[in-house]
């Protein structure tokens, strides 16, 4: 076969394109259940069937609203972890069941969706290099670096379960990210579970306590997810909102980044506004009826490279399988019994990850950090993201409002860097370093 793209996948045959879609319902799967199994590690019952329901049906809307024209995949978005965290331990829900938590935290998500069709509608009137001059790498690479450190106590406490096993976990992740080939390199953290995980089993059988089989022992192999309502409360909403700014620019990273992948503009054509209606419109509806926000996923793209496959119908088969495989409880029981130190260990390597991809994001746009204007902003958003460690709390006609973390840092980092004179970043001129704007898993 020779080295050109393949834009038809049906010159390939059905069987073929039923392995390609597989393949990528594998890269995506990891880091799809990841989030569901994280947020319950914070006491929050988000469901693994939901999740991946909404993954795939989020996906077949993006679809739709990018005119079938994009292959990109919809998973699960880690950027609204600290978001589900927080929510978690929020004084305001104190004494709530950890059912009524997770459904003010999907109102938050709800909302967060929305936000970006109103970035949609601003860049469909303005255009996109106006809209990209408040969110420069200066702004939001600080951001990114703030979600990946503010998660890094709960990877410890997980780990701190067993730390042998997490210890395994990362040792899989790394040697197959580094040294491995093909289809190995792409789903690292898979493996990683997945290894370690039989490494468990093993233990288990020999006497050690590590995996409970009880939960899979009553569950049925086909059955309805339960999906749950989303409830609105300002308090889940100020914590959720403002993390949309980073999950845009995730998903305009992930644009440029097909775009490159595929030799073909997406963000001029469908444009960046239908796609980001796409994903805003999937992301509300998962939190509507209870899964996680959406995201477009970077792994779905390393497929696109290895595979050479740039068909969009691939992905919407991945999409038709992650449907399916939604409606087996039993399978949500063995995702489900994974001990808390894997967990701890995939998110060693993954929030570091986020951190480090912040930083990559100052580096390759050549953030000059030697210019006091630059350094200021950066220096106010890493404090205000890593300082005020319970956000802050202030009345508002007898109502009370807690602004995270995050929030505080978005606000202060676009507030400065629109009042700051000497602004030195246009969108378009580097598409090397715009393409690399997104959390890629």
């Amino acid at each position: 076969m020779n080295n050109e793209p393949i834009r038809d996948a049906r010159q390939l045959g059905i069987p073929k394109m039923l392995i390609l879609g597989l393949q990528h319902m594998f890269a995506m799967f990891g880091a799809t259940v990841l989030v569901p199994i994280l947020v319950q590690g914070y006491g929050l019952p988000l469901s693994i069937q939901t999740t991946l329901f909404f993954a795939g049906i989020g996906t077949l809307f993006f679809h739709i609203c990018s005119k079938m024209k994009v292959p990109a995949f919809l998973g699960s978005s880690f950027v609204f972890l600290g978001g589900f965290s927080t929510v978690a331990t929020l004084p305001a829900y104190e004494g709530l069941d950890p059912e009524t938590k997770l459904a003010y935290a999907l109102g938050g998500v709800v909302v967060a969706g929305l936000l970006y069709l109103v970035l949609a509608l601003i860049i469909k009137l303005v255009g996109v290099k106006k809209v990209m001059r408040f969110l420069p790498p200066v702004v939001t690479g600080p951001i990114i670096i703030c979600i990946g450190l503010s998660l890094a106590p709960s990877a410890v406490s997980n780990a701190s379960t067993c730390w042998w096993l997490a210890i395994v976990s990362i040792a899989i992740i790394v040697v197959a990210n580094i040294w491995g080939k093909g289809m190995i390199k792409i789903i690292p953290i898979l493996l990683g579970v997945v290894g370690s995980y039989i490494i468990a089993l093993i233990a288990t059988l020999c006497g050690a306590d590590l995996i409970n089989f009880s939960a899979m022992e009553g569950a049925q192999v086909v059955g309805i997810q339960p999906f749950a309502l989303a409830k609105f409360d300002i308090n889940a909403i100020l914590v959720m909102a403002p993390i949309a700014i980073a999950a845009m620019m995730e998903h305009i990273g992930d644009m440029s980044a097909i775009s490159a992948t595929c030799g073909e503009n997406y963000i001029e054509d469908p444009g960046l506004h239908r796609t980001l209606v796409g994903d805003g419109l999937a992301t509300s509806l998962s939190g509507m009826f209870g899964g996680p926000a959406n995201t477009t996923y970077g792994e779905n793209t390393g497929v696109l490279v290895l595979s050479k496959v740039h068909d969009p119908r691939v992905i919407r088969l991945a999409a038709v399988y992650a449907i399916v495989l939604s409606f087996s409880p039993w399978f949500a029981a063995v995702i489900n019994s994974i001990p808390a130190a894997i967990i701890g260990g995939v998110s060693f390597i993954l929030y570091g990850m986020i951190s480090a991809i912040g930083v990559r994001n100052v580096v390759e746009n050549k953030v000059d950090l030697t210019n006091s204007r630059n350094l200021i902003i950066a220096a106010v958003i890493l404090v205000c993201g890593l300082g005020f460690s319970g956000g802050l709390t202030f009345n508002i006609g007898g109502t009370t409002l807690t602004l995270t973390p995050l929030a505080i840092a978005a606000i202060a980092g676009i507030v400065l860097n629109a009042i700051l004179p000497g602004k030195d970043y246009e969108f378009g001129t580097n598409p090397e370093g715009d393409q690399h704007r997104g959390v890629h898993h």
